[in-house]
């Protein structure tokens, strides 16, 4: 169960606003965000736990209803830039012509990017581990069909150094895409990396669930898919994924954290019917743990 407010509207000088929050089952979340859009001087965005500017890029593959993240935990491409939506700004530079394609820009910054909500009317102290976050992407599209995506992300580190271990990094993740489209189909690949500046030391053994910018180490993903519009109401697709945990040079193995999906979605008038089948080895990229899979199917109707 969730409750979405939603509301928009125009200024006297021409410029647009929109604002959202969002609380879930259980109060578990609360979300919102404000956009005011300047005309020929792009969209500023404002909020709490609302995504910010990595949703636009991580696991940006062709998919027919979910992304495979939606099985259990979220992989390490869903939490790229994860840490920048804590009342930071964000600033879309209108499309702009680029070598004859179209090319939007987006960057971000925020004062504390610890990703730590703050209840209303309250104000969010400075984090004593993390401090100043940026982030940066770049969307191309041609006439021809294919898109290109790159993203990327820092946060200043300022966790102690452990004893007995290497130096503490400031966090980087980075991601980037290719989308290409013909007629009905249209195929996807993406490649993640996220190092949370964790010492090496830290690294957790191959049978062990691994906690992401917990266990040290990097994270690298990658993902292709495969999507086809059977007609103008239903679609399938289909997403193959490899997540990998590498240890960085502590002596303990990669793991690889694989998914599969298998997707379809129908929509006739006021109806849709979506379903998934997903399955993942070696959740929690722990080469111990049981295989999972799950099946999920979804009704909506639109009075």
């Amino acid at each position: 169960k969730g409750l979405t407010v939603s509301g928009s509207g125009e200024l006297d000088n021409g410029w647009t606003f929109s604002t959202s929050t969002y609380l879930s089952d259980a109060m578990g979340l609360s979300s919102h965000s404000t956009s005011l859009t300047m005309g020929s001087l792009g969209t500023i965005t404002a909020g709490q736990g609302w995504g910010g500017n990595s949703t636009g890029f991580d696991e940006e593959v062709p998919q027919a209803y979910e992304q495979v993240s939606d099985l259990s935990a979220a992989g390490s491409s869903n939490s790229v830039g994860s840490f920048m939506d804590n009342g930071g700004l964000t600033w879309a530079v209108p499309s702009f012509d680029l070598g004859g394609a179209s090319a939007s820009l987006v960057l971000g910054w925020s004062p504390n990017a610890d990703d730590a909500g703050t209840n209303n009317g309250g104000v969010g102290t400075r984090s004593g581990s993390w401090g100043d976050g940026v982030d940066a992407g770049l969307t191309i599209a041609t006439d021809m069909g294919l898109t290109l995506g790159v993203y990327a992300a820092t946060r200043e580190n300022n966790q102690p150094v452990p004893s007995g271990t290497d130096a503490v990094e400031d966090e980087f993740n980075g991601v980037y895409y290719i989308k290409y489209s013909s007629g009905p189909v249209s195929i996807g690949f993406s490649q993640s990396h996220l190092d949370s500046g964790v010492s090496g030391g830290a690294g957790t053994a191959t049978t062990t669930a691994k906690v992401i910018r917990t266990a040290g180490g990097y994270f690298q993903e990658k993902q292709y898919s495969i999507a086809f519009n059977v007609n103008d109401n239903v679609s399938i697709s289909y997403t193959d994924a490899s997540d990998t945990y590498n240890a960085q040079g502590d002596g303990i193995a990669d793991v690889d954290q694989d998914s599969e999906a298998l997707q379809v979605a129908y929509s006739m008038g006021g109806m849709s019917i979506k379903a998934y089948q997903m399955e993942r080895t070696n959740p929690g990229y722990d080469s111990d743990a049981t295989k999972h899979t799950a099946t999920e199917i979804s009704l909506g109707l639109a009075f």
